[in-house]
């Protein structure tokens, strides 16, 4: 979304409007409001979201009425990607230049401003449940708009991690956007923790909750690779394939039966498409991973009950209907 959208006139009301709905009610002030532009967008990732907005120089106020009118009671993390801002909340104050990173808390009142340099800035915006963030409330208070630094060390790491989940998140499927949405509050929380001066110790179950999450991850990345079987997924995670086992003991099915499954979707989302009607079948299985026209049409039959023709005959049928 841009503020082409809009009429010259409108374009900065138009991104008041847009941030006030993506991430939280707030008052800007633009040195040159008719010509202002904008553009900006958003990537749900299922609790978490991250925001991104490139915009010429302004002024924006979070106020207590503006508050009443709407919080959505998160932590929201920014970086600054390109440009220059600054953060002020409660007695903290961040100047940020490219790569600066700081905290805020949507329940309190705050003060930011861009392009101090008179440049557009281009941030983006961590919005974090603060349910979802396990770190003490009155110990995040005093991170709240410090400056965090991420030329180095696990805050360079989330730096990178937020900046290729916005250029790559829209390439992404749902599912795979959740699970990256865990890793990034995940990596997050740890950062914060480092800043505090007290690393977040998860416990087991949270390691192997992340840990399922990621070899997920790379399950959906690699469904086009026929070689990816759990003995491969085992080895590029640096775990034997025992303990591959257990980590999906107390999952609804394993690590072949999730490879199978998501390959199978893959397929009958592709065999429903029309614009894919000319594809041979074999060539839409291939891309998935099945290299046996055979081994697919059984497996496919057993899965959903009909051959991977008749269900494309009857997807296509009903689509021109």
């Amino acid at each position: 979304m841009t503020a082409a959208e809009a009429a010259p006139g409108n374009r900065f009301e138009w991104f008041e409007q847009v941030v006030s709905d993506v991430l939280l009610p707030t008052a800007f002030r633009a040195e040159d409001p008719s010509g202002f532009d904008a553009r900006g967008g958003m990537l749900d990732l299922g609790g978490a979201r991250l925001a991104r907005f490139s915009y010429g120089p302004l002024r924006s106020r979070r106020t207590p009425a503006l508050i009443r009118k709407g919080d959505p009671e998160q932590y929201q993390l920014a970086l600054v990607a390109g440009g220059t801002a600054w953060f002020g909340q409660e007695d903290g104050r961040a100047e940020l230049g490219p790569g600066g990173m700081t905290l805020w808390d949507t329940s309190r009142p705050y003060e930011s401003g861009s392009g101090t340099d008179g440049r557009d800035v281009d941030v983006l915006v961590l919005q974090i449940p603060k349910a979802r963030l396990p770190l003490p409330s009155q110990r995040v208070e005093r991170l709240l708009a410090r400056p965090i630094r991420s030329g180095t060390g696990l805050a360079a790491i989330l730096a990178g991690f937020l900046t290729d989940l916005a250029d790559s998140g829209p390439d992404c499927t749902s599912d795979q956007l959740n699970g990256l949405g865990e890793m990034a509050v995940d990596i997050a929380a740890t950062t914060l923790a480092g800043q505090l001066g007290s690393p977040v110790e998860p416990t087991a179950e949270l390691r192997a909750q992340a840990l399922l999450r990621q070899i997920r991850a790379f399950i959906d990345h690699h469904l086009g690779d026929p070689d990816l079987t759990p003995r491969t997924v085992a080895a590029r995670h640096h775990l034997s394939l025992r303990s591959l086992h257990a980590l999906f003991h107390d999952e609804p099915e394993g690590v072949a039966a999730t490879i199978r499954r998501r390959r199978l979707e893959g397929c009958r989302a592709d065999l429903a498409r029309p614009d894919l009607r000319r594809q041979p079948i074999q060539s839409i299985a291939a891309r998935w991973g099945f290299t046996s026209a055979t081994a697919f049409s059984r497996t496919f039959r057993h899965a959903y009950g009909t051959t991977p023709r008749d269900y494309r005959l009857a997807a296509l049928r009903g689509a021109v209907a």
